[in-house]
């Protein structure tokens, strides 16, 4: 069930599931407000918890229009693309035979068959960022484990539209945004450590927060790094 809230200037778009806790988002291009809520939860209470939030709410709201957005891609000669928070110019190579991406120097070079399209060609190089990230994460899940004395069963590897990474305790996996692997390879395992805290609680409350500071002490400072790179040029959706 959906309905919407109007608290002053914020609109907060509300949907009741089948859920323990009460879940507050905040989601980019434009800042737009949802709360997940317990079916049990009257409109009232949820109303209640909207209004204790507003400033943090609109603390959000002001961090995600002044993000910085990535150009629009054309995936095209000379065009400026990252891996791991490192800068690289595209450099396509017409070649008749199988497609291949490869970084030389500070290229990332791709061989693609002549005329193929902006579309496949951003097919082939999205699917090379889920292999690198793929490549990236195993080592950072099997130390974090050890770690923090969790077990996670999968790993989900996904262009992701609202945010970096999610958990599911009821499935002990985790999903990553195919996008980490742009970022400094720090901004990723604290994405890792941020889901697997969540195997062990599930909110964002004192007992989270204590957990990562025990973790990672510097886990602010790498939230804060993530914050600010530019994000997807895209207009982002539930």
């Amino acid at each position: 069930m959906e309905t919407t809230l109007k608290l002053g200037s914020v609109t907060v778009d509300v949907v009741k599931k089948d859920i323990k806790n009460v879940h507050l988002s905040v989601y980019p291009p434009e800042g737009r407000v949802r709360i997940s809520a317990p079916l049990r939860m009257s409109t009232e209470n949820i109303r209640l918890f909207a209004i204790s939030k507003l400033q943090w709410i609109r603390l959000q709201q002001g961090k995600i229009v002044d993000q910085e957005r990535e150009t629009p891609r054309e995936y095209s000669e000379r065009e400026s693309h990252y891996l791991w928070g490192k800068r690289y110019l595209l450099d396509v190579v017409e070649v008749d035979g199988p497609p291949r991406i490869e970084i030389r120097h500070r290229k990332i070079v791709i061989q693609i068959r002549p005329s193929s399209s902006m579309d496949r060609k951003r097919e082939l190089i999205e699917e090379w960022y889920r292999a690198e990230l793929r490549a990236a994460v195993q080592p950072l899940i099997s130390k974090w484990e050890r770690a923090m004395g969790v077990k996670v069963d999968k790993v989900f590897v996904r262009r992701m539209k609202t945010k970096w990474g999610s958990c599911s305790r009821a499935s002990a996996s985790i999903r990553l945004n195919t996008d980490l692997a742009k970022k400094p390879p720090e901004c990723l395992e604290y994405i890792v450590v941020h889901e697997l805290a969540h195997l062990i609680e599930p909110t964002h409350n004192d007992r989270f927060t204590a957990l990562l500071d025990q973790m990672m002490p510097n886990w602010r400072f790498y939230r804060q790094l993530l914050n600010q790179l530019p994000v997807r040029h895209e207009n982002w959706s539930y």
